[in-house]
């Protein structure tokens, strides 16, 4: 183990405002990250749209199908977050270490089903209904991704290493430089630069595992330059592969999966929705599903920012501050959501026209901005509280929350006021405002009768 001193998060003076100001700082790098891996997205999409109508078509439902896959590993990857976060509060520098090393291993693990997964692309999406030819494109740009999976997947553990510790400004630098590479690794392989041949939506997926590996070579390259490990680390050995130690990692990790997978899977079946309502509703739902995703960084950034200070303050032993950090977790995620739809009601005839000039477009997402206004609030706050569980080590309610919230309640009623009740595209937001407002009201319950303030073993577990 290094000799250096652990460096222990600042406890501050428990008041409201050294929370609020120590949860904005951890929240604000991650908050521009996320925007930055959003960018690489529309860059991606803007790029390949020059190729062809085909082409960004497949890319759409391959990446859609991709994305899926991708989720259910990232998510038991963030079965570290509460190992990381603890043991970081209680200055457990072996404790830190391990968990890191376990994330490593249980990605790498994790990797082979979803790569498995991934290689029957072409028949998932012909399951589907797409056509034979769409299905094969798709395949084609996915298989080239395969193995930047569990790349992106150690990226990920190591990312959440770092964040776990209060370190949230090197996987913010790493986004700036994965965008850069991103660009230059389509242009040289899309359109055929520098010598190399025009690959199109082939060369797409391949610049794309590139990035991948860009991103987590820069952030090791990163770590060991400017030595982040020291103080948190210790060489492997079979406490790493333990089978009892990586379970822990899966017991916390597996309902995380889930609930991100039930949450992605959910605007995916509202898209299918606004399918059947005709090419303008698709277009006018998917603009405004567009800004509700970029404005959802903001609550990502803050969930984040959650996680570490709510298991830091575990770890310290200070469950009365993780209560009161988690209090602000949510007021802050509220907030800066409900000014974000405080924008989309306000602005709501001229936003759309940012994306395009067709008048029923701009109308039908005029009238869907005040809807998803209301939209914004809950999500936040869902966020938020699902960050909180995830710094707790108690992520299953989460899970059970948007089942209930999501496919119980919220799917299927939106799709009754679209398609039965004749609401069309509102019926469906309202359906998701619905489903968000129970899981946003049973998370802020939980967390009031059995939060972080609380000892699991005085609460029976």
């Amino acid at each position: 183990m290094s000799s250096v001193e652990y460096t222990a998060p600042p406890l501050g003076d428990g008041s409201w405002r050294f929370e609020i100001r120590r949860v904005l700082a951890l929240a604000i790098p991650v908050v521009i990250a996320q925007v930055g891996n959003m960018l690489m997205g529309t860059v991606d999409t803007m790029m390949v749209g020059r190729v062809g109508e085909d082409a960004l078509a497949a890319a759409a439902l391959g990446n859609a199908w991709f994305y899926a896959v991708l989720l259910m590993g990232q998510g038991v990857v963030h079965g570290i977050d509460p190992l990381v976060t603890q043991a970081h509060g209680a200055r457990n520098a072996e404790g830190t270490a391990h968990a890191l090393q376990r994330g490593i291993v249980i990605a790498l693990i994790a990797s082979v089903p979803l790569c498995l997964l991934l290689s029957f692309t072409e028949e998932v999406l012909l399951l589907s209904g797409q056509s034979p030819e769409l299905a094969a494109l798709a395949h084609r740009y996915i298989s080239v991704q395969i193995p930047s999976l569990p790349l992106f997947l150690l990226f990920m553990a190591l990312r959440q290493y770092l964040q776990g510790r209060e370190l949230m400004r090197p996987g913010m630098w790493v986004m700036a430089v994965a965008n850069v590479g991103n660009l230059f690794f389509n242009w040289v392989l899309i359109f055929g630069a520098l010598g190399f041949p025009a690959l199109g939506l082939f060369g797409a997926g391949i610049a794309t595992s590139l990035t991948r590996a860009l991103m987590l070579i820069v952030l090791v390259a990163w770590v060991l330059q400017f030595r982040l490990y020291e103080g948190a680390w210790v060489p492997w050995d079979r406490n790493a592969i333990r089978p009892a130690h990586l379970a822990q990692v899966w017991r916390s990790g597996w309902p995380v999966a889930v609930q991100m997978s039930l949450e992605i899977w959910a605007f995916s079946a509202g898209t299918l929705i606004a399918g059947t309502l005709g090419a303008t509703a698709v277009a006018a739902h998917t603009i405004v599903l567009n800004m509700a995703s970029l404005t959802f960084m903001m609550a990502l950034g803050v969930s984040q920012g959650v996680v570490t200070r709510v298991g830091n303050l575990i770890g310290a032993g200070e469950r009365e501050r993780a209560q009161r950090a988690a209090w602000v977790g949510f007021a802050l995620g509220a907030s800066v959501m409900a000014l974000a739809g405080v924008g989309f009601f306000l602005f709501r005839d001229q936003l759309p026209r940012l994306y395009t000039s067709e008048a029923q477009i701009v109308v039908l997402g005029s009238t869907i901005l005040p809807v998803a206004a209301a939209f914004q609030v809950f999500d936040g706050t869902q966020a938020v509280g699902c960050g909180i569980l995830r710094g707790m080590g108690r992520t299953l309610p989460a899970a059970g929350f948007n089942l209930l919230g999501y496919w119980v309640l919220g799917l299927p009623i939106g799709y009754w006021l679209a398609v039965r009740a004749d609401f069309g595209l509102e019926g469906i937001w309202w359906g998701w405002v619905l489903g968000l407002a129970v899981v946003a009201f049973s998370l802020v319950a939980y967390v009031a009768r059995r939060g972080p303030g609380f000892d699991p073993e005085d609460e029976g577990g």
